[in-house]
């Protein structure tokens, strides 16, 4: 049987991550975009990341041009205006694809554990996923949910 723990993904510096370090710790997965009009949650998930980091929560940023090109061709770029823009410190991985044949294994394993509402696939950017500290992906949030309003989901987890 497949675990989210059997996934490595690729950090934005190129090098290899293994989820397996997140074991036994809550994660927030989300597909983000530079330019989107859901680009200001990148503000929120710092904020929720800040307040509950020290719980042991971490928010790992997916990067994804498949929605319009949105995202910077560049992952230098990309992390850059994060950091610049909405002062963002929790990991930020490689640019992906999220959905359709070419998309991350563990963006289909994410999918596969909770669909949406209309189907399995992702729809937009800023879609989140929660895990718990078992690694179980507790539930999926539409891209306008804004970060802020999953503390009560996240806080069940801790």
């Amino acid at each position: 049987m497949t675990s989210l723990y059997d996934f490595t993904v690729t950090q934005s510096n190129g090098e290899p991550l293994s989820l397996k370090e997140y074991e036994g710790k809550p994660l927030l997965i989300v597909n983000t975009a530079s330019k989107c009009g859901f680009t200001p949650q990148f503000g929120g998930l710092q904020s929720v990341y800040e307040e509950y980091k020290d719980q042991g929560l971490t928010v790992l940023g997916f990067p994804c041009d498949q929605f319009n090109d949105q995202e910077f061709d560049d992952i230098d770029k990309t992390t850059e205006f994060c950091q610049v823009n909405y002062g963002v410190t929790f990991p930020m991985m490689a640019k992906i694809d999220v959905k359709g044949d070419s998309a991350d294994p563990l963006f289909k394993y994410l999918t596969a554990e909770q669909k949406g509402l209309l189907s399995k696939g992702i729809k937009w950017n800023f879609t989140k996923f929660l895990v718990d500290r078992n690694g179980q992906v507790v539930d999926r949030f539409a891209p306008q949910t804004s970060p802020e309003k999953l503390k009560g989901d996240i806080e069940k987890v801790l």
